[in-house]
């Protein structure tokens, strides 16, 4: 069996970077698919850190700003990008920079899903409020 080289395991990474941005989980699990070393590839995710190459700060905003154009809500965004390992201090600063108009998110979500008619009863109007949160609009009046 062949020995696994750190180089290895960089070029792997840096052809997953090439590509979009990963969060320092993804990257470790992408990774850890290929090559059995952990401590390996724990080091070469940390020097691709200090390189500026991996950035957690970099992914969350391009994530928010991907996620944010597709009319997701903030909180389920931040529910997703906890899921890939972002910090809640990372997650913070990126929305804090971000400058995204929410309420003109929900509504442009709404006549995207539902037209402009308003809805028809209550039942109707649960529904919407049902797919709103869905969506991460819960906590936006």
């Amino acid at each position: 069996m062949e020995e696994v080289k750190s180089s290895d395991i960089r070029r792997v990474a840096m052809d997953l970077l090439a590509r979009r941005e990963h969060s320092k989980r993804e990257l470790k699990q992408k990774l850890a698919l290929r090559f059995s070393n952990r401590n390996l590839i724990d080091q070469e995710i940390e020097r691709l850190c200090e390189e500026h190459l991996q950035s957690d700060a970099r992914y969350a905003e391009a994530y928010l700003y991907s996620r944010a154009q597709r009319l997701y809500g903030p909180s389920r965004i931040k529910a997703e990008m906890r899921e890939r390992g972002i910090s809640d201090e990372i997650i913070a600063a990126a929305f804090l920079n971000a400058g995204i108009d929410w309420q003109a998110n929900l509504r442009k979500l709404e006549v995207n899903k539902f037209g402009h008619k308003p809805p028809a009863d209550l039942r109707e109007k649960a529904k919407r409020v049902r797919f709103f949160q869905y969506r991460g609009f819960g906590n936006i009046p």
